[in-house]
């Protein structure tokens, strides 16, 4: 509708002033609500081509659009703004044809889309995921779904850092302190078992560390000074060397980890395109260091460690490799970039990582930019807040983090209690009530993480995130079950199909709010993309579903007498369930047919 509205606009001040009205001039809003109207044209920035006062131009673009477009009706100034009403049979006329478009609200590709690659997930094979990875996860994936259906091709790749000193830490501890255990050994997933070693690293550091500050070492230098990161540091020395043994252990270990991700990936419902590896990737980013070196844009400092300084640009220097040689989290980041450019030759690179690394891609655009990588430019870093427990932050070193597995199944428990609670799994069998309780519970973790601004910091209580009724997961998945209920019901009782309306129908106030959210979702899609922001489509999913739920409360469907009425309330409410598991998609959220 804001689409029509802008364009009429566009043609009222050519026709009027005979002037061309610049698309950032064209201000469409919904009218808000203490004033009459359904959109408001912002007259303002039209007063300089019409060189009338606001309030005449208002009037005049007003009048012609009543003239000139069958769906405006009417039209109030008010002071700069024009308020313009639509005429209810209009928005009959608009769920008619968003209704008989199947794909409506998603954009196919064309030959003008563009290469968008997302990389989500990233993690260390020293430890499980936890509640952090969870919302780096579902971050991505639900950006890699709305960039699609924005019309982009989209790329998702996970990078594995499965290399560096934190690896060499868990390989020593088990090394040292295992006898031989492996995780079949002790009946323990692989990522919580390699975890649980990288935590004993840290425990039997800090029994070294304090035996030596209280020889009267500092506290910083005493853990670096400790026997065990000393084996760590030379333990990384000989794994980037190829030792043999060290590769073997290596290999070992990740295995057992890569099986134990690859059931957390599942049970959260993520998955990749192409998965890169740091142990691959850093290679090529110490040959283009070297390169870079050679070519006159690092400098390599008394002790052999090579830098990039970027005072020039309001930073500093940074380390890109060490003086032993090895490499760095840059290092690889500058590898990784590269060959996926090669790989891709993407128009967009975007990297959904936590705000505490925002120095660090401002460091890596810089630093390929200056290496004479101009498609640098397209590399954005979607920074999104920390998630904390209402106890406080975690600690992977101290093993206080919450595991994603562990929360899971707390989260299906959890929906399994409150349903139960609340008499809503009556006359399903047991596998029912299984998929029904996990499809719940992991609905309301994803809609309670994704719901919230991702640039911000949030606390996340996973039985607040569970309940049937106000923002939350189960409240949008209940009304599509509500929707496809009263559907198939209208099904078994031999109701016409919905698409046969003989008239037109004039929607009452609360239909007409569900039509014009239903008009929203696709321009929604496309700001989503835009911003970066699967808020925008949660946020957007929970208001559909409580306008729907209040006319649902108001007025009959299937008991209407009006046939006609009745076959559109039937349409407004398969589309809304259309809508909404569509919505549900984009944020990686099952829809249960029944709940």
């Amino acid at each position: 509708m804001e689409k029509l509205l802008r364009s009429g606009v566009k043609e009222a001040v050519k026709t009027i002033y005979g002037a061309d009205a610049d698309d950032d001039m064209l201000q469409v809003q919904k009218t808000r609500k203490e004033f009459e109207g359904d959109y408001t044209l912002v007259v303002f920035p039209l007063s300089k081509l019409s060189r009338r006062g606001p309030e005449q131009t208002a009037g005049e673009i007003g009048e012609y659009l009543v003239r000139t477009i069958d769906a405006v009706s009417g039209y109030n100034v008010i002071k700069g703004f024009l308020n313009l009403v639509i005429a209810p049979a209009e928005w009959d006329r608009r769920l008619s044809v968003m209704h008989a478009e199947s794909d409506y609200g998603f954009t196919k590709p064309g030959p003008e889309s563009e290469t968008v690659v997302i990389e989500y997930s990233s993690p260390n094979t020293n430890k499980p995921l936890h509640l952090g990875h969870i919302r780096n996860n579902l971050l991505g994936y639900s950006l890699s779904r709305i960039f699609a259906a924005a019309g982009n091709i989209v790329i998702r790749t996970n990078i594995v850092n499965d290399r560096g000193i934190h690896i060499c830490k868990s390989m020593l501890a088990w090394q040292k302190y295992s006898g031989g255990r492996t995780p079949e050994s002790e009946g323990i997933k692989g990522d919580h078992f390699v975890g649980d070693y990288y935590v004993l690293f840290e425990k039997k550091l800090k029994e070294q560390a304090e035996e030596l500050i209280a020889a009267g070492s500092e506290p910083e230098t005493a853990r670096d000074n400790a026997p065990l990161m000393q084996e760590a540091r030379q333990m990384l020395v000989k794994w980037e060397a190829g030792d043999p043994g060290t590769v073997k252990l290596w290999q070992m270990m990740n295995s057992w980890v890569y099986e134990g991700f690859d059931v957390t990936y599942r049970a959260l419902g993520v998955e990749f395109d192409r998965i890169y590896y740091e142990s691959d990737t850093y290679k090529v980013g110490r040959e283009i260091v070297l390169r870079s070196l050679e070519e006159g844009h690092l400098i390599r400092k008394e002790d052999g460690s090579v830098w990039i300084d970027l005072t020039d640009d309001k930073l500093d220097q940074k380390l890109l490799l060490r003086s032993d040689g090895t490499a760095v989290y840059m290092t690889q980041d500058l590898g990784t970039a590269v060959i996926r450019y090669n790989d891709y030759h993407f128009d967009h690179h975007i990297y959904v990582v936590g705000n505490e690394q925002n120095y660090h891609f401002q460091v890596l655009t810089l630093a390929l930019k200056r290496m004479g990588y101009e498609w640098a430019e397209g590399l954005h870093h979607f920074s999104y807040g920390m998630v904390e427990l209402p106890e406080g932050k975690m600690k992977s070193r101290e093993g206080t983090v919450v595991d994603a597995d562990d929360l899971v199944e707390e989260m299906t428990a959890t929906a399994t209690a409150m349903s139960q609670e609340l008499g809503k799994l009556t006359g399903y069998s047991e596998d029912e009530k299984q998929n029904i309780c996990r499809q719940i519970g992991l609905g309301a973790l994803k809609y309670y993480i994704l719901k919230v601004d991702p640039k911000k910091n949030m606390t996340f209580n996973p039985r607040e995130s569970i309940d049937f009724n106000g923002n939350t997961g189960p409240f949008i998945q209940y009304t599509y079950a509500r929707i496809r209920s009263v559907l198939k019901k209208a099904e078994e009782t031999g109701i016409a199909d919905a698409s046969e309306v003989t008239g037109i129908v004039i929607p009452n106030p609360k239909e007409i709010s569900v039509i014009k959210l239903l008009d929203d979702f696709h321009p929604l899609v496309i700001e989503a993309a835009r911003e970066m922001s699967p808020a925008l489509i949660a946020n957007y999913c929970y208001e559909l579903a409580r306008e729907f739920n209040q006319f649902y409360h108001d007025f009959s469907i299937l008991g209407e007498e009006n046939k006609d009425i009745r076959n559109f309330r039937l349409r407004l409410s398969e589309l809304t369930g259309r809508i909404l598991e569509k919505g549900l998609w984009l944020l990686g959220i099952e829809a249960p047919e029944r709940m």
